[in-house]
């Protein structure tokens, strides 16, 4: 269980008090004593430790199964005078060694070339680093001596990522970086940043604030209209519903079949029958006589209708006296 970092190989309770044998590498890869772990040496810059350094170093952890993994870093003045500016310095790069899970001793100012002398120092019995020849110092291959005497083992490079791809990175986003380590506190000078480019940059950021805000109250009237359109179709919903019974109601009622015009009808025809009731039979029997009426007397001449001349009223008289005659 790992309770803390990886300590210095400068303490004192780093020293190996194992005896110290030449291992072959399948004699490594078979297995060895639990007190006498393989030493593997892995050495670097480790500027801006990332994940391609991790799994290096868990490769060159996991090449036997017992090792031990010791990690070599370069100072700042060695990295300087062969490599170049580093973005962190010594100090901060061992510590990223030495919080990492598979290293178990870190050396600060490692050398750039390895020494023999180094080699059995620290009873180093294998080297492993990446298989790509590392041209440096006036050598085409700083492990070249390494590899001749059998104790190079390689590991794999994690493509996509390294140092100097990070770098890049920031070289080429600089003007955002430095706007945002403005915005958050940093001054011009700790930037190295001109007092122009400051003004440009402060000036950046402000019109990145109102463009934030145009494009926050831009979401919230869309979320606004949204609520409205989906109240609205609710409301056009409820009113045609309500709209589709008002108009039922008022066919049932008022329609060509409705309530209004059977009570319509009904009411027509009572008052119809109130204003002219039933007439009385227009035929009676034939030898009838209506008792409102009195026969009139033969000798009365109707007044009203006087004989045109005397021929018809001689006719009149004679139809009078056979009347009488068939009477009696």
């Amino acid at each position: 269980t790992l309770t803390g970092p990886a300590p210095f190989a400068d303490e004192t309770s780093c020293q190996c008090q194992a005896p110290h044998e030449k291992l072959t590498i399948a004699q490594a890869r078979l297995g060895t004593p639990v007190d006498r772990p393989v030493r593997v040496y892995a050495d670097g810059i480790f500027d801006l430790f990332h994940a391609g350094h991790a799994r290096a170093l868990m490769q060159a952890k996991t090449l036997f199964p017992n090792s031990y993994l010791i990690v070599g870093v370069c100072s700042d003045d060695l990295t300087h005078k062969f490599k170049g500016f580093t973005v962190m310095n010594e100090t901060e790069r061992y510590e990223a060694l030495r919080h990492c899970r598979y290293v178990d001793e870190v050396i600060r100012d490692a050398p750039w070339t390895l020494t023999p002398e180094f080699l059995e120092k620290h009873k180093i019995d294998f080297v492993a680093h990446d298989d790509i020849p590392y041209s440096s110092a006036g050598s085409d291959d700083v492990y070249k001596h390494i590899k001749e005497a059998g104790m190079f083992v390689p590991t794999q490079r994690t493509e996509g990522i390294s140092t100097s791809d990070i770098i890049t990175r920031i070289v080429r986003d600089y003007d955002v970086y430095a706007r945002r380590n403005l915005q958050r506190g940093y001054t011009a000078k700790e930037l190295n940043v001109s007092f122009i480019n400051e003004k440009k940059y402060r000036f950046q950021n402000q019109v990145d604030k109102m463009k934030e805000k145009v494009k926050n109250v831009e979401e919230k009237s869309k979320e606004f209209v949204y609520k409205v359109e989906e109240k609205s179709h609710d409301l056009i919903q409820k009113w045609e519903e309500k709209s589709r019974e008002f108009i039922g109601n008022f066919l049932e009622l008022f329609g060509p079949d409705g309530a209004w015009k059977q009570m319509f009808q009904e009411r027509s025809g009572r008052m119809l029958q109130a204003f002219s009731p039933r007439q009385s039979p227009n035929s009676s029997p034939t030898r009838g006589r209506s008792p409102s009426r009195s026969p009139s007397p033969p000798w009365v001449i109707n007044k009203t209708s006087p004989p045109s001349s005397p021929k018809a009223a001689s006719a009149s008289l004679s139809s009078m006296s056979e009347g009488d005659e068939d009477e009696k």
